[in-house]
C-alpha cells in the first residue's frame, strides 16, 4: 500500500518530468539566468575563474586541462551520442524514412540553415568575425520543443514532430560543419586511429551484443578524435551510428534524463558565464552581433517559410496534417532557438574570449526574440482563427 502510494504520488510524477520538454527548456532558461545574474555580480570572479581553472598535468596526457573543456569536448560528446541516436532512429523508422515523409523537413532544415548562414556572411564578409557563419545555422531542440509545447493543443502533433524532424536534421547539419569547418590542423596517426576503433566496434557487433565492450571502445574513439584535430564531439556521432537500431530506444531512454537533466544544464551554466560590458549596447552594435541575430531571428523562420512554399507550390509535398501557413510561421520563428548548438559552435569559431561572449550575447537575444515572438504569433493567429470561426 505505502509502495504503491509513494510511485503514484512521487516517483510516476517524477518520470513524467524528467520526459517532459517543458521541464528542459525551464531548466535551461534558469540554468541561463542563474550564470548571467552570478557573472554580472561584484566580487564574483570565481564564477568564471572555476570554469576555466588550468590543470596542466592533464595536457601530460593529452586531455582537456580545464572543466570549461571537459564539458564542451567530453560531456558534449554524450550530447552528441544522443542527438546522432535520435537522428538513426528517425532515419530508419520515423519521419525521416522515406523520401515521402521526409522531403518537406529535410527541404526546410536546409533552407533555415543556408539563409542564416548567406545572410551573415553578407554582413561580415571581409571581416575578422567572417568564420562565425555557422552560428547562426543551428536550431536547439530541446528549447524549441519545450516553448511548442507550453504552447500545448495551439500547436498541432503533426508541427510538432516536423519541428522535431527539421531541428534533428539541422543538428546534423551543425555537427557536419563542426566537423568539417571547426576543427583544428589533422594529425593522421590518431585519425587512422579513430577509424580503426570504428571497424573493431563495428565488426564486435556482428559477434556479440552492442553493450560495455563497444562502450570502452567509445571512449578509446573520444580519446583518439579528440587528438585527431576533427572535434571529439563527432565521436559521439561515429558510436550512436553504430548502435544497432533494435537497441536504439533503450540507450536513448539511458542516455535521455544524463543528457537533459545534467549536461545541458552544466553546459549552459558553464558557457553563459558572460559578463557583460560596459559599453554593453555599443558591443552588440557590431557585424558579429547583427549578423547573429539577424540570421537566426529572420533568416532561420525566412529560409523554412520560403523552402517549405516552393516545395508546397510546386506540388512536390504538402503542409503536415492540420497544420496552415501561419502555424509553420509560428514554427518557422521558434526555429531561430538557437542556443545550445550556436553557443557550441561560438566557442569553436572564435579564440577571442571576448568575440566569444559578444558571439553569445547575441544568441541569446536572437534565442529570446525568437522564443517570445514565436510564442506570441502562434497564440494571436490561434486568437484570430478561432474568432473567424476556422478553427
Amino acid at each position: 500500500m505505502l509502495l504503491h502510494f509513494f510511485k503514484q504520488n512521487f516517483i510516476n510524477p517524477l518520470l513524467e518530468l524528467l520526459y517532459d520538454s517543458k521541464a528542459i527548456g525551464i531548466l535551461l532558461l534558469g540554468c541561463t539566468l542563474i550564470s548571467l545574474v552570478i557573472s554580472n555580480i561584484e566580487n564574483t570572479d570565481w564564477y568564471t575563474f572555476i570554469w576555466h581553472l588550468e590543470f596542466p598535468v592533464l595536457t601530460k596526457y593529452k586531455l582537456p586541462h580545464n572543466m570549461h573543456l571537459w564539458i564542451n569536448d567530453g560531456l558534449m560528446t554524450l550530447f552528441f551520442f544522443l542527438a546522432g541516436m535520435e537522428i538513426k532512429r528517425e532515419i530508419k523508422i520515423g519521419e525521416l524514412s522515406s523520401v515521402k515523409k521526409s522531403i518537406l523537413p529535410i527541404s526546410a532544415a536546409l533552407g533555415g540553415m543556408i539563409v542564416p548562414a548567406l545572410l551573415f556572411h553578407l554582413l561580415n564578409r571581409g571581416s575578422l568575425f567572417s568564420s562565425g557563419w555557422g552560428i547562426p545555422m543551428a536550431t536547439d531542440i530541446a528549447f524549441s520543443l519545450g516553448i511548442a509545447s507550453l504552447l500545448g493543443k495551439r500547436v498541432p502533433v503533426s508541427a510538432k514532430v516536423f519541428l522535431t524532424a527539421l531541428a534533428i536534421i539541422d543538428d546534423l547539419g551543425a555537427i557536419l560543419v563542426i566537423a568539417f569547418f571547426y576543427g583544428r590542423e589533422m594529425e593522421l596517426t590518431y585519425l587512422l586511429c579513430s577509424l580503426g576503433i570504428v571497424f573493431i566496434i563495428f565488426m564486435l557487433n556482428k559477434i556479440i551484443p552492442f553493450g560495455w565492450i563497444q562502450c570502452l571502445l567509445g571512449l578509446a574513439l573520444w580519446f583518439c578524435m579528440y587528438n585527431s584535430g576533427i572535434h571529439a564531439t563527432l565521436a559521439g556521432i561515429l558510436l550512436a551510428c553504430l548502435v544497432p537500431t533494435k537497441q536504439l530506444s533503450r540507450y536513448e531512454q539511458k542516455m535521455h534524463s544524463i543528457v537533459h537533466f545534467f549536461i545541458l544544464p552544466l553546459f549552459a551554466l558553464a558557457n553563459t558565464a558572460i559578463v557583460f560590458p560596459q559599453q554593453g549596447f555599443q558591443t552588440l552594435n557590431s557585424r558579429l552581433s547583427w549578423g547573429i541575430i539577424i540570421g537566426l531571428f529572420i533568416g532561420k523562420p525566412a529560409g523554412i517559410i520560403l523552402t517549405c512554399w516552393c516545395l508546397v507550390k510546386m506540388k512536390w509535398a504538402m503542409l503536415p496534417y492540420k497544420v496552415n501557413w501561419s502555424i509553420l510561421t509560428g514554427i518557422g520563428i521558434l526555429a531561430g532557438i538557437g542556443f545550445t548548438m550556436s553557443i557550441f559552435i561560438s566557442t569553436l569559431a572564435f579564440s577571442n574570449n571576448t568575440v566569444q561572449n559578444a558571439a553569445k550575447m547575441a544568441v541569446l537575444i536572437a534565442s529570446f526574440l525568437s522564443m517570445v515572438i514565436g510564442y506570441a504569433w502562434i497564440v494571436m493567429t490561434n486568437k484570430k482563427a478561432l474568432k473567424s470561426g476556422i478553427v
